[in-house]
């Protein structure tokens, strides 16, 4: 142990090496826990919109969605304008809650969530013309939206 103390001394190149490494892997373990964590948020009165529940087609009503999921479903079908700059991004699906595709072929647009001081946690990610996504809690799950009901 002198011998480490000595060393990160003299050569403070090592030491910095050595914190870097110690953040990056600490960084990467809090990432690759939240990715596997399964929990969902739990709705309460407290503002939070409970996530629908798929029907045994696998399709949720665009009908049952939030008010502010179905006007940006709209503005994506007239093409925008878009209140967020990040709405039109290619999502990465990294998750993979989602079929699997082509990087690009999805695309993420932000569901406004009133009361938020953010983005909040709730999108649509549309792909290969007539799939959409609906998102309640940031990509830990999805709903696949049916637009004709």
């Amino acid at each position: 142990m002198e011998k480490l103390r000595a060393l990160l001394r003299r050569r403070p190149l090592v030491a910095l090496v050595l914190l870097v490494s110690l953040l990056a892997i600490g960084y990467t373990a809090r990432a690759v826990d939240h990715s596997t964590s399964t929990t969902k948020p739990a709705s309460s009165s407290a503002g939070r919109v409970a996530e629908p529940t798929p029907p045994a087609s696998g399709l949720t009503p665009l009908s049952s969605l939030p008010q502010q999921a179905r006007d940006t479903v709209s503005l994506i079908q007239r093409g925008g304008p878009f209140p967020y700059r990040q709405d039109g991004v290619v999502y990465n699906n990294l998750e993979r809650q989602l079929p699997d595709r082509p990087r690009g072929f999805y695309r993420e647009y932000t569901v406004r969530t009133p009361g938020s001081a953010d983005r909040g946690a709730r999108r649509i990610i549309c792909g290969g013309g007539n799939q959409y996504f609906y998102t309640a809690n940031h990509y830990a799950s999805f709903v696949r939206i049916d637009l004709t009901r």
